[in-house]
């Protein structure tokens, strides 16, 4: 197997590259998801608390205007765009497990998609929430995702162009509190 001295950070030992994979985990920021010898793993959240957690994430859908219009008119090929996407953003959420890797199962109480056409295009808003030892931002991510996804595969045969952005814009709960992006919630969806 071959290594790379990788250069440490400052006030850190220097690392090693084994099979592109860091295997000095005691210095790595990311030491929690890496075992002593480098290998990815599980976080334990075994000992924390069990708490309210929310997370709410935002895509942006960006299309043509003509794409738009036929959306808000309801006249496209494929049906019901929205609910359709709305439903994909649900189910992905309860699906994050299965597609994230190191993600935890968690027992998620709620998840809402609220859509809103506005002049830029569609504004996707999950929000996902539980009880649990861990947070749920992933959830609400793969949610937004999903229904950003749904929407172009719903008007790709009228609008190829179509792109999305998504982002965790809020997140409460668990030991490290409240943070909001920016300091500025963009949408007052869900909780």
């Amino acid at each position: 197997m071959k290594k790379t001295r990788v250069p440490a950070a400052p006030g850190s030992a220097p690392s090693t590259l084994s099979s592109g994979f860091l295997s000095s985990a005691a210095t790595s920021p990311l030491s929690s998801h890496l075992s002593s010898t480098g290998e990815a793993r599980m976080v334990d959240v075994g000992r924390k608390e069990t708490t309210a957690r929310v997370a709410m994430a935002e895509a942006r859908v960006t299309m043509a205007m003509s794409t738009l219009e036929r959306l808000r008119a309801g006249d496209t090929p494929k049906g019901d765009v929205l609910a359709t996407a709305r439903i994909a953003g649900i189910q992905a959420a309860k699906r994050t497990p299965e597609l994230i890797p190191l993600c935890h199962v968690v027992a998620l109480t709620r998840v809402e998609i609220a859509i809103t056409l506005d002049d830029d295009g569609a504004l996707v808003t999950a929000t996902a929430e539980a009880r649990d030892r861990t947070g749920v931002e992933m959830e609400a991510m793969v949610a937004a995702s999903a229904a950003a996804l749904t929407l172009y595969d719903m008007l790709k045969g009228i609008d190829r162009d179509m792109s999305f952005r998504v982002l965790l814009t809020e997140k409460r709960g668990g030991k490290s509190g409240v943070w909001i992006r920016n300091g500025v919630r963009t949408s007052d969806h869900g909780a």
